[in-house]
Order: structure tokens, then C-alpha cells, then sequence
């Protein structure tokens, strides 16, 4: 046992030190953790000349005043001096507690050492750098990357220069005078370290700047609060003591402000703010305050000055703002009196106790930690009141950033993610915005910012880090052991398993101590209770990550494999509902100790199996997203020949391809291929097949439709005699595809119906879903009447399944318009896409967008919209390489363009849509030879017109595709209309308008009818 005080060892089990008699917590055993610090590193310039000059006498006392000097100055900034060697000092901010200045500090304390060695005659050469390192048992205070940066730019500084790293720079460019110099080359280090020259540090600098300058957001309640207690003070005639608690961030000084700008015509304001850190410091927001009077001559100074008695020196601060506050009302503010020296808070208790007669008000600003050390802070007091400011909402945080950056600068995607980040700390957003605006991915443009990027990831602002990582640093040993096994289940936890991972000392005052990090506002009780065990949830999740973080990677391995076990003991037979919790914890275990050398195999396995399991379901869900990243992780975690990895690859192939991965996805299944024929596995070889062969039909633009029906029939083969019912769901799918892209629609829909029967008796939800989606499309176009297939979707609306009717929506939208009901139409589309969107679906998106969204518009009477639709679908479709979307969109657009009378781009759409497309693609021949006959028509080539149009109709024909088949007839009818035949056009668009009525499609049928009887007219 380590004593906290003095570092005195002690027996295992000892409650006080043998040495001073401090009490010892029973987790503060030394332990090596994982801390951002920042290292110092100083030498003299010519020292080594100096030795040969000098006796050794005189080197010696040279040596022992020189460190003398740079201790002072590096102890009076808070840093541990690790060692002197010859002329070279090496010092740390941040061991053995880490502040949120430390970076500061560190700074100051290089500008205090290189003036003192200044005084000695002598040059200072100094690095300063801030980085992760293993701190704790061994002979090194800090072992890690930081420290061999500070000595290289330590090496690199000119005689009596200061470098920074960058990690150091970014947390002080506020507060410090400073410029870039060219990048140091670093014996070892792949690229140079960027540096900048340290010249001063401004007085007043704070380790985090705080912005009062954006408008308030919300406290609308806390406002009305702190101006009643102004207020009351006024009317009463008396002292009111206020107290504004809350954690670091989010708001204090921002709400005191603004009373201070109301009150500012009525009041005399005074104010102070307590340091974290100095000598002399005690009194030092009094100084503050009393400095704003510009009055030197008070005896309230000179008290200070001589050290009176606390009891005189009580009285008189009483007494002089009495005085004050009879001329104007008085309101002094201490800030950051979770800093102050409890001679302070006495004299703050004093004053609220014993003032009279005079309008007052103290306000202090404090965070919850104040409590810790004054839990009776305010207690008993009459005219006191403290208030807890609460994390900002969802809302008050978008308002938050459009204030600060406007509306238009991120995604709803890139704020989501800062709100989750943030959690309502109005300085965890502002921070973040400030580092996305250093990083690049915020631009000024003229007078607006722009976002260039959806912050896939958020890295957490390395002020903020600090900020967590210090108030970590100041729990006690046994709250901060129970804080970091918490972390590793994860945000939401259990009190169970913090009791099972926790020392055993420390296990039966586990509840104690979490209602201890309750009360400090760190953690909440929370839902849901999980096998009797009671819940809670880290208040923030970057305090968690900074707790996970600090425990070193050994440590990490051991907890989740811990945790791992004692969730299988409690999920019993729900096990399979943990699956994926307990696959991840297992292979965080197998990461840490194979980045320490020590692969366990053993557990690789399990985690692969658990997690390979939980990709399947995800697939079988229809969440390609999960799937995808679950079944990566899987096959990463094994050797290539690993007969479980082999087992995962053809479903991760296909949610590779889903997602719009095409590449991967080959690359995969190829691989898939391989292994399983070299190991006699049909059955995943038969699996991969039918993945490629979708595969096939996406991405090759000739495809011999024919070789795949054949190859499909094979499979479907032979997943019958394996009895595989997901094998043959999938093979009837494949077949089902290839009569759709042949345009034949009732086809299609009996295929896909047998399919979704075989998924439904495997339980394979995906193939059954997208077997719905297929039938739902097949209702859509083929020969079904419209109002029929709308009654066909409604009942899969009321089969009780909460994704299908999301799944069949852009069928439904195509049907509503038909029937002139937009409204509905793009109501029903939206659902779709937000369906598709979220089940990772990203092609079919983009190419609903286009086909089915131009197609409303086209029937609503607005082409530039459906203009608009197709050419965003395009580019993205081009973006992943997908070919046979590709082709009927391209052909669509050109179509689209037809009617906008831009017919060389309609022709080029064309062009793009026959070198996309198969020769079997029915959809996309008959429509790109179609916008093709009606430009040669409008070029007066009319005999090729004819030609292409009815190359057109011999192709659609042979489908069951009704709408397509009428709106080439009507084609046919432009190209003979230009040619003066109009008996022939009228034959043509009284076929056309026979279809569209076949098929109950309202709106193309007026439109053709009107068209008729002009013709005939």
C-alpha cells in the first residue's frame, strides 16, 4: 500500500501510514496508467565547452545553481523533476495528478527556467511536448513516445529558445505568443515533428479561453433565478449569498455574465477568480476584486499586506463592502471557488453571515467538487441559495452551433453526432467546432462556414480531454478504480459487473462508491435493469472514454475478458440476445494482448464465432451495416484457412456488395471460392456462387442471362438435396432477378414469392424481406392493375411487420402516382428511402431516388425535378461502379431530357445507357432506343427514327412491363407524328392508351387521350 501523502510503503491491508498516520484507501495500490502529460526537457547551450574552461570546482557550483534555479521554477509550476543528468533537466506536468493546465503550466514554467538561467549568464535550450504515456511502477516516471519528442525539439531549439510540439501548441495557441519553424528531423520518426517557437505567455491567460461573446442559449429559468436573488438583495437591503454549481463547460461563468451585463447600470460589480495553483494564493480573488476599486489605499489591503489575523482581516473585508454597497448596490463575483483555500471560503461564510444593512450579493461559481471538500456549503444560511446547471438539450445545442456557425455548415449526420459527443456541455461543442475548424473540415467561405465532411468520427478536443482527464486524476484511488471498471462495460453500466471486476478489497463498497460518482454528478442511476443488477450511465461519454483510456492496455485485456464472463453467467439461456456484446468484449481482450505480444487464439475463436453469429442475424435482419461490420470483425480476428472465418466470408461478401462495396465484395468471394473447393465444402461454395452471380448481373454490363439462369438452376440443385432452405431462398432470388431483368414481371413475382417462403422457413428475414421488396415491384410494373396492387400492399401493411411497408414504399409511390396522388406518392417515396438509408442499402437508394422519384415528377408535370433526381442518382451510382442501375437510370434522364428538348445530352444518356447496359436488360434497351428515335426524329432523320422505335417496341414487347410498353408506343407515335403519317401516330397512341388503361396508370392515360384528340382533331 502506497500512502497518498507521503508515499510511504505499507503492509498489504494497513488502514493508516506507519509513517505520517494518513488514512489509506484500499485501491491505491502503484499501478501502472495510461496519462496525457507533457514533458519538459531543458539543457544548457555550451556546457560541455564551459567544463573544459572551468574548474571543476567552479563547474560544480555552476552545475548545483543551475539546478537549484530550474527546479524552483519547474516545482512552482507543478511539475515532477524526474532526473538531472550533466546539464540536462527532464520534468513532467501531470505526474502524479493531472490538471487541465498542465500544458499551460508547462509553458509558463519554460519561460520562468529560461529567464532564471537567463540571470545566471547562461542559455537555455528547452522542448516542451504533451502525449499519452504509461506512467507508474518501474524506474522512469513516464515512459512513451511524448518524452522522445520533448528531447529532440529540446535538441533542435536555438541557445535560449523554447520549442513546442504541436499536441502542446494546440492546447496554449490562445494564451501564448508564438511562431511556426520549420518541421525538426527526428532520428527515428518517419515524419519531421512540427514545432513552433515559444517567445512569451500572457498574464491573464486560462487554460481553456471561455466565449461570452455568442448569445445565451436556454437557462431561461436559471436567469430569472439569479436576477430574483439581485433582486431580493436590493429590496431587502441585505446580503444574498449565490452559488452557481456545475461541471466544467457548461455554462456558469456564461449565466453570471449576463446578469452582470442587466445589472451594470444599477449595480457596482467587483470579481474575482481563485487559481489552481501558486504561491500566495489564498487571498488572491480578493486582490482581484479590490483592484477593480482602483483604490490602493485601503485598509483592507494593507491588512493583507501585513498579514493581520484572519479575525481583523474578516472584518474589515465585511465592513468595506457594506460601505460600497450602501453607495450602489454590490454584487462580487468569485469564480472558480472550487480552487479557493478554505481560509477563503471562511472569509466568504463570514461575510455572507454578518453583513447588514446593505444591498449585497456574493456570487460564486464552483464546480460540484466544491461540495466534496464543503459539503455543508450554504447550509443553514437565510438568504442563500445554490443552483445546479443541468447539460443543455438537443435542441439548445443546435441553436448552440447555428449561433456560432450558422445552419448550413454541418450535416444532420455531423451535429447528431456532436450533440451524442457533447452531451450538452455548451464548451464541449464550442471546442469541437474550434478543433473541426483548425483541422480543415470547417472553412470560412466569404461570410458563412462550411462543413466538408460528415464526422464519420469525432475525435474528442484535446482541451476537453484534459478537462476529463483531471477530474479523473481527483477522484480518489477506490472511486477511480470503480469509475475505470465501469468504463470497460461501457457508457450504460451495471453495478454487478463494476462489483465483478473490481479488486476484491474493493468489491463491498462498490454501491457506496457509485452513489458517491451519483453525488459528484459523474455517473446516474439509469434503465435498464439488467438480471436483478441496477443500471447507471456516465453523465458524459468523453469522461468515459478518458476513463477507459487511462487504464493501461494489459489492464483493459483482463476486465473484458472478466466482463465477458460474468455477463454469459447472467444472459443464461438469453445468451444469443448477448451475442454480439460478448464477441466484442472478447475481442478487445484478444486485441490488447496481441498489440502486447500475446495473441491467445483460443479466445480469437470465440470471439469470431460470437461475432460471425451476430453478422448473420444482422444480415438476416436486413441491417447490411452490422453486418458488414460485425463480419469483418470476425474474419479479421482468424487466419486465412480458419474454417470459421471460412463460414462468414460469402455473407460478408454480400453485405459488402449491399453496402456498394463492389471490389471487396469479389475480392471476398473469390477467396471464399478458393477455400471452400480446396476444402470440399459445397455448401459455402454454393453460398459464394450465389453472391457472384448476383454480383454478375450488378456490375458486368454484358452478361449472357442465360449462363447465370442456367447456373442458378444449378445451385437451386443443389441446395435442395443439402436441404439448405436458405441456399435455395437464395437461388430462386437469383432467378427471380434474371426474369425481372428480362422484364418479366408475373414471372418474377411467382419466383419471388417461393423465395420468400423458403426465408421464411430458414428465418433468414433478409431474403424474405427483399423477396417482398421484388413482389411489391412486380405488382408495381407488370400487368397488375394499379388500384390492385395498391390493395396487394396494403396488405403487407397490416402483416404486423414494422420494416416491410417501409420496404414496399417506393412500389406504393409509383402506384400513387399512377393514380395522381403526389402528395401521397412522395410521402410513400421518403418512407423508402429513409428505410433503404437505414439498412445500409445505399445503391437502391440512389437509384429509387432517380427512377422512381423521376417518375413522380415526370407525371406531376415538373421535368427539371426529375431532372434533378436522376442526375444525383447517376453520379452516385458511377461514384460505387454499379452498372445495371446505372443503365435504366441513364436511359430514364434521357428520356427526361427528350422532353426538356435538349436532345444532343438525351443522345449522349443514351450512348452511356447501351455501353452500361446487357443486351437482356429489356428496361434499359427499349427506353434508350426510345430517346434515341425521338432525337433522330427531331434531326429529320425520320427512316432511322422509325427504325430505332420500333427496335424499341420489338424489345418491350416481350415483357409484361405495361407502362413501359405504352410510353414506347408513344415514342412511335412522336417519330410518325414528324413524319406526317398521323393515321399511323393515332394507331400507335390508341395502343399506348390502351396499356396505361390496362394497367390503371390515370395520369398517362389522360394525358394520351387529350394527345389522341388533338391528333384526330
Amino acid at each position: 500500500m502506497i500512502c497518498p501523502q507521503c508515499g510511504q510503503e505499507n503492509p498489504a491491508g494497513a488502514r493508516f501510514c506507519n509513517s505520517c498516520g494518513s488514512a489509506l484507501q484500499t485501491a491505491a495500490v502503484a499501478r501502472e496508467a495510461r496519462k496525457t502529460v507533457t514533458v519538459l526537457f531543458c539543457d544548457l547551450a555550451g556546457y560541455t565547452a564551459a567544463g573544459e574552461r572551468l574548474d571543476p570546482e567552479a563547474l560544480r557550483k555552476l552545475q548545483s545553481r543551475y539546478f537549484d534555479v530550474a527546479r524552483a521554477a519547474l516545482e512552482r509550476h507543478g511539475a515532477s523533476v524526474e532526473k538531472f543528468i550533466g546539464d540536462a533537466v527532464m520534468a513532467v506536468f501531470g505526474i502524479p495528478e493531472l490538471h487541465e493546465d498542465d500544458a499551460l503550466r508547462a509553458v509558463r514554467a519554460a519561460i520562468a527556467l529560461r529567464d532564471a538561467v537567463a540571470e545566471l549568464e547562461l542559455e537555455a535550450r528547452i522542448g516542451v511536448n504533451t502525449g499519452e504515456v504509461v506512467a507508474g511502477s518501474g524506474d522512469a516516471l513516464v515512459t512513451g513516445d511524448a518524452v522522445n519528442v520533448a528531447a529532440r525539439l529540446e535538441q533542435a531549439a536555438e541557445p535560449g529558445a523554447i520549442l513546442v510540439g504541436e499536441a502542446t501548441h494546440r492546447l496554449v495557441a490562445g494564451a501564448v505568443v508564438s511562431e511556426s519553424v520549420r518541421p525538426v528531423a527526428a532520428k527515428g520518426k518517419a515524419d519531421p515533428i512540427r514545432a513552433w517557437r515559444l517567445f512569451e505567455v500572457r498574464p491573464d491567460a486560462e487554460a481553456i479561453m471561455r466565449r461570452l461573446d455568442s448569445p445565451v442559449v436556454g437557462r431561461t429559468r436559471e436567469r430569472a433565478i439569479l436576477r430574483q436573488a439581485f433582486d431580493r438583495a436590493v429590496d431587502e437591503n441585505a446580503c444574498h449569498l449565490f452559488t452557481v454549481l456545475g461541471a466544467a463547460g457548461v455554462g456558469k461563468s456564461r449565466l453570471v455574465a449576463e446578469l452582470v451585463r442587466e445589472v451594470g447600470q444599477e449595480a457596482r460589480v467587483l470579481g474575482g477568480r481563485c487559481l489552481s495553483y501558486g504561491e500566495g494564493i489564498t487571498f488572491w480573488p480578493l486582490y482581484e476584486a479590490l483592484d477593480g476599486l482602483g483604490d490602493r489605499s485601503s485598509p483592507v489591503l494593507s491588512l493583507l499586506e501585513t498579514g493581520a489575523p484572519s479575525e481583523e482581516l474578516f472584518l474589515s473585508v465585511c465592513r468595506l463592502l457594506e460601505e460600497l454597497a450602501r453607495e450602489q448596490p454590490l454584487v462580487v463575483v468569485f469564480d472558480d471557488i472550487q480552487w479557493a483555500e478554505p481560509t477563503f471560503l471562511d472569509l466568504v461564510d463570514h461575510v455572507s453571515d454578518w453583513s447588514r444593512n446593505a444591498p449585497l450579493l456574493v456570487v460564486c461559481v464552483a464546480r460540484p467538487e466544491l461540495i466534496d471538500g464543503r459539503p455543508g456549503w450554504g447550509g443553514g444560511k437565510l438568504n442563500a441559495i445554490s443552483v445546479l446547471l443541468e447539460p443543455l438539450d438537443d435542441d439548445e445545442c443546435e441553436l448552440l452551433i447555428t449561433n456560432l456557425i450558422g445552419e448550413a455548415a454541418l450535416t444532420r449526420p455531423a451535429r447528431e453526432r456532436i450533440f451524442a459527443a457533447a452531451e450538452g456541455n455548451p464548451l464541449f461543442v464550442e471546442e469541437t467546432l474550434e478543433m473541426l475548424i483548425d483541422d480543415g473540415l470547417l472553412e470560412r467561405h466569404d461570410w458563412s462556414w462550411v462543413g466538408t465532411t460528415d464526422l464519420t468520427e469525432l475525435a474528442v478536443p484535446p482541451t476537453i480531454h484534459a478537462l476529463l482527464a483531471a477530474r479523473l486524476d481527483r477522484l480518489s484511488a477506490d472511486e477511480r478504480a470503480v469509475v475505470e471498471c465501469a468504463a470497460v462495460e461501457g457508457t450504460l453500466f451495471h453495478r454487478g459487473a463494476v462489483a465483478a471486476l473490481a479488486p476484491e478489497v474493493l468489491q463491498p463498497s462498490v454501491t457506496a462508491h457509485l452513489l458517491s460518482l451519483v453525488r459528484r454528478q459523474l455517473v446516474r442511476p439509469d434503465e435498464p435493469e439488467f438480471a436483478g443488477e441496477d443500471g447507471f450511465r456516465f453523465r458524459n461519454l468523453l469522461f468515459r472514454d478518458a476513463a477507459y483510456t487511462s487504464l493501461p492496455k494489459e489492464a483493459r485485456a483482463a476486465l473484458h475478458e472478466r466482463f465477458a464472463a460474468w455477463l454469459e453467467g447472467k444472459a443464461g439461456e438469453e445468451r444469443t440476445a448477448f451475442e454480439e456484446i460478448l464477441g466484442y468484449h472478447l475481442e478487445q481482450a484478444f486485441s490488447y494482448g496481441a498489440e502486447l505480444g500475446s495473441p491467445d487464439q483460443a479466445l480469437a475463436r470465440r470471439a469470431a464465432e460470437l461475432l460471425g453469429s451476430s453478422g448473420r442475424r444482422a444480415l438476416a435482419a436486413g441491417d447490411r451495416n452490422a453486418a458488414r461490420s460485425l463480419l469483418e470483425r470476425a474474419a479479421d480476428l482468424l487466419p486465412a484457412d480458419d474454417p470459421i472465418r471460412l463460414s462468414v466470408l460469402p455473407e460478408l461478401g454480400a453485405a459488402l456488395e449491399d453496402t456498394g462495396d463492389f471490389a471487396r465484395s469479389r475480392k471476398v468471394l473469390d477467396e471464399a471460392l478458393e477455400l471452400a473447393r480446396a476444402a470440399g465444402d459445397e455448401r459455402t461454395a454454393g453460398h459464394a456462387r450465389v453472391v457472384l452471380l448476383n454480383g454478375r448481373m450488378k456490375f458486368e454490363s454484358q452478361v449472357d442471362t442465360e449462363e447465370l439462369r442456367r447456373e442458378a438452376e444449378s445451385l437451386r440443385s443443389l441446395f435442395e438435396r443439402l436441404r439448405d432452405e436458405r441456399g435455395q431462398a437464395e437461388a430462386l432470388f437469383l432467378l427471380a432477378l434474371l426474369s425481372w431483368t428480362a422484364a418479366h414481371a408475373a414471372r418474377a413475382a411467382a419466383l419471388a414469392e417461393r423465395a420468400r417462403e423458403h426465408g421464411r422457413r430458414a428465418g433468414d428475414r433478409r431474403i424474405e424481406l427483399e423477396a417482398s421488396r421484388r413482389l411489391a415491384h412486380a405488382w408495381a410494373m407488370g400487368p397488375m392493375r394499379a388500384e390492385k396492387g395498391l390493395e396487394r400492399l396494403d396488405g403487407f401493411a397490416s402483416a404486423g411487420d414494422a420494416l416491410l411497408p417501409g420496404l414496399v414504399a417506393v412500389a406504393r409511390a409509383v402506384l400513387e402516382a399512377m393514380l395522381g396522388r403526389f402528395d401521397d406518392a412522395r410521402r410513400s417515396l421518403a418512407l423508402g428511402l429513409e428505410t433503404r438509408e437505414r439498412l445500409g442499402q445505399r445503391v437502391l437508394v440512389e437509384s429509387a431516388r432517380g427512377q422512381a422519384g423521376a417518375f413522380i415528377e415526370r407525371l406531376a408535370g415538373d421535368p427539371a425535378a426529375a431532372e434533378r433526381l436522376l442526375r444525383q442518382s447517376l453520379e452516385v451510382l458511377e461514384r460505387f461502379g454499379e452498372r445495371a442501375l446505372l443503365s435504366t437510370n441513364a436511359a430514364q434522364l434521357g428520356q427526361v431530357l427528350v422532353a426538356r428538348e435538349r436532345f444532343d445530352e438525351a443522345e449522349e444518356l443514351a450512348r452511356l445507357s447501351e455501353e452500361s447496359a446487357s443486351s437482356t436488360d429489356v428496361a434499359s434497351q427499349s427506353v434508350l432506343w426510345a430517346v434515341r428515335a425521338q432525337v433522330l426524329a427531331r434531326r429529320g432523320e425520320l427512316e432511322l427514327a422509325e427504325t430505332a422505335a420500333r427496335r424499341a417496341l420489338e424489345v418491350v414487347e416481350r415483357s409484361d412491363f405495361l407502362d413501359e410498353q405504352a410510353d414506347t408506343y408513344v415514342a412511335l407515335a412522336d417519330v410518325l407524328s414528324l413524319a406526317g403519317r398521323t393515321d399511323e401516330a393515332v394507331a400507335a397512341l390508341g395502343e399506348a392508351l390502351e396499356r396505361y388503361e390496362l394497367k390503371g396508370n390515370v395520369v398517362s392515360a389522360a394525358w394520351t387521350r387529350e394527345r389522341l384528340n388533338g391528333l384526330r382533331g
